[in-house]
């Protein structure tokens, strides 16, 4: 890649955050991206475990791993991910979306959650690029947060990868012990639809609220929210993301990941263990994940 071009981003479906430990297919994808990217001056994060009534990003020097969910063994809660923070690429964040949006700096509250570190302790082991996180703001609708990652895209030509972390198609409530590689009809339906929209017009996904399928897929936004910041990315940048994973974890789990401007071969769906599985001891739904 050449040095005027922009850091890729990326939107990685993160499931069980099992998958932080094991080699799976998933993971293997999650490397893949990591090693073919040109090294990132940091990386701001977008999860779907920081969905609350504020827009703010990290700002502290020694963000804290988050193990924010329950049921696992031991050694998930064991693992720590100490990237360091960049205080100086919040104050960027703030600068580069002002005045539209208005956004605080965290110092102390919050740190690296799962839903980041899950998919970076693959992509990026050193654990030694900077991390900052940025907040999804839970009272905004679905357009404001794909105008918001159009407005983050001038961080890419400053060194910043921006991934975001959820899931396409995400119900707790929907799962199928009996599908741990399966899909349900409606699930892929939608995952088919989301596809064709971030190939052809990125600046519609909004508008797949109105799919017939988008309340058992998206029955609460915050997984789903992270793909729209790719999705902003893609329209301003003019270009379509590009799969680099597909496939379903107990039937109503989309574990889709894409990127945008990042040379990565696509990993194949056939000969690689399936996504981590989820805990038995609690309810899927109480689990976090």
């Amino acid at each position: 890649m050449a040095p005027s071009a922009p850091m890729p981003a990326a939107f990685l479906g993160h499931g069980s955050p099992m998958n932080a430990l094991e080699e799976n297919r998933y993971s293997a994808a999650w490397r893949a991206f990591g090693a073919a990217v040109p090294r990132p001056r940091a990386i701001l994060a977008i999860s779907a475990h920081w969905h609350v009534d504020a827009l703010a990003v990290t700002a502290m020097p020694r963000p804290r791993t988050i193990h924010d969910f329950y049921g696992f063994p031991q050694a998930l809660f064991d693992l720590q991910y100490p990237a360091p923070g960049l205080p100086q690429l919040a104050e960027e964040v703030a600068d580069t979306v002002a005045p539209d949006f208005v956004v605080g700096a965290d110092r102390d509250g919050w740190g690296l959650d799962h839903g980041t570190w899950s998919v970076l302790v693959h992509a990026f082991p050193d654990a030694d690029i900077p991390v900052v996180q940025l907040s999804l703001d839970a009272r905004k609708p679905l357009d404001w947060h794909l105008a918001l990652g159009a407005r983050l895209a001038p961080l890419r030509a400053r060194g910043v990868l921006i991934l975001g972390s959820g899931n396409l198609v995400h119900n707790l409530r929907a799962l199928d012990w009996a599908q741990p590689e399966g899909g349900f009809d409606w699930a892929r339906r939608f995952d088919a639809a989301a596809r064709a929209v971030l190939a052809e017009r990125p600046h519609d996904l909004p508008a797949l609220a109105t799919h017939p399928d988008y309340c058992k897929a998206v029955p609460t936004a915050e997984h789903f929210l992270p793909l729209l910041y790719l999705a902003g990315l893609s329209a301003a940048a003019g270009r379509a993301s590009e799969g680099l994973v597909d496939g379903f974890a107990y039937g109503s789990l989309s574990m889709a990941a894409f990127t945008l401007d990042a040379d990565c071969p696509r990993i194949a769906t056939d000969g690689e263990a399936a996504a981590a599985a989820l805990p038995r001891g609690v309810a899927p739904e109480d689990a976090n994940i």
